[in-house]
């Protein structure tokens, strides 16, 4: 699966041991404008079975600009959330060992936001 690519949850589900929780807006995440950026999205995949989860992603470290005075877009984030509740974040480029019940979660970035609010 990737972000250019959004797999279908039945597919990812068909083809692989894990469970798409939910797929949702990250609210607030595009850069503040006259015309605020767009939203970034949230995916919660849970594992099944014991396997390697890896991501490789864009926009970790700096925001997409904005323009004409617009804001910068929220980075994404890359986090696994462990069955005993800890939270271990990856960067931009990561892999992690994953047990049944661990859940993967991609936040993506939000859009620049363009002209003074």
């Amino acid at each position: 699966m990737t972000n250019s690519r959004l797999t279908d949850p039945e597919v990812l589900e068909f083809r692989f041991p894990v469970r798409v929780d939910s797929y949702e807006i990250r609210p607030g995440s595009g850069g503040v404008g006259r015309w605020r950026g767009g939203d970034g999205g949230t995916r919660r995949i849970r594992f099944l079975e014991a396997m390697t989860a890896s991501i490789l992603s864009n926009g970790r470290h700096h925001g997409a600009f904005g323009m004409s005075g617009g804001e910068a877009g929220e980075v994404g984030r890359n986090s696994v959330v462990r069955v005993d509740g800890s939270v271990e974040k990856l960067d931009h480029i990561g892999s992690a060992q994953m047990q049944p019940g661990d859940v993967f979660v991609i936040e993506t970035p939000g859009g620049g936001g363009f002209g003074r609010a």
